[in-house]
């Protein structure tokens, strides 16, 4: 087999992800390069690639840095299925083929409800509302909450949800919907992170997730720091969230900058 390596920009566009986060890897030790090119350059062979690919995967399973690189650092188990491989990686890997089959199923089960919906109004026949909006139901992260803060998260959060009724629930996408706009709009226009403005919305944000039942930001005695700034890796790592944040540029930048001011917020208030 022929070896050789990839720029940080090839790898930046293969994976989309950004040259600012593969540098951010390498200075925690997460993903160091396998060389520095002559003019500064980093680069990257296949073994780095493999480490790369786990490290996105276990990104998608909500898994913050330091926890990515517990499991990637590990060592072998007693009887690894592939050289190199972990129990560890293998069991995160697992659980997010699991996660992906179920987001596959919903997504199949809202297909074939489109589907029957187009079908029934071209022939002419009756509605069935029961048979319209199977997938399409809020509780399709149950599973996935539950995994990742167990199953009282959910429970709590959805009771909660209920509760607003109609009029509640549009009141808090509108706070929401206010907070995307303004994170987006500081991120277009270049602010720094740190800002006095950036760090007045990093409040606001932090404000409205210790309203939310069930989560760490809400429990007098959770971890609201560890909670904030995971919350801000998987703002970067889920493309259903980072989408929450995305600039007309494109790409991770709107949610790394989200990640950025509420890390700083987090370490300096709570």
């Amino acid at each position: 087999m022929t070896h050789r390596d990839w720029s940080i920009q090839e790898i930046a566009r293969l994976t989309g992800t950004t040259s600012r986060t593969l540098r951010h890897y390498d200075d925690i030790g997460l993903l160091p390069p396998t060389r520095i090119a002559s003019n500064g350059y980093r680069h990257y062979d296949e073994t780095a690639l493999v480490r790369l690919q786990r490290i996105l995967l276990l990104r998608e399973l909500g898994l913050g840095l330091p926890q990515i690189a517990q499991v990637v650092d590990a060592g072998p188990a007693t009887a690894p299925q592939l050289p190199g491989v972990t129990a560890a990686e293998t069991d995160a890997l697992e659980k997010h083929l699991a996660q992906l089959r179920a987001e596959q199923d919903r997504l199949a089960r809202q297909i074939a409800s489109v589907e029957h919906t187009i079908m029934t109004l071209r022939e002419g026949e009756d509605l069935m509302p029961e048979n319209m909006f199977d997938g399409f139901h809020h509780t399709q992260y149950k599973e996935e909450v539950e995994t990742r803060w167990g199953e009282k998260a959910y429970a709590d959060s959805d009771r909660w949800w209920r509760g607003l009724g109609t009029e509640g629930q549009d009141s808090w996408k509108r706070v929401v919907a206010e907070l995307n706009a303004s994170w987006i709009a500081l991120a277009e226009a270049g602010a720094d992170p740190a800002s006095a403005e950036a760090q007045d919305v990093a409040r606001r944000h932090v404000d409205w997730l210790t309203g939310i039942p069930g989560t760490p930001a809400y429990a007098a005695g959770g971890d609201r720091k560890a909670y904030v700034i995971g919350l801000g890796e998987m703002y970067v790592a889920d493309p259903r969230f980072g989408a929450n944040y995305a600039t007309s540029a494109g790409g991770s930048a709107g949610a790394e900058f989200v990640r950025d001011a509420l890390r700083i917020y987090a370490d300096a208030n709570l």
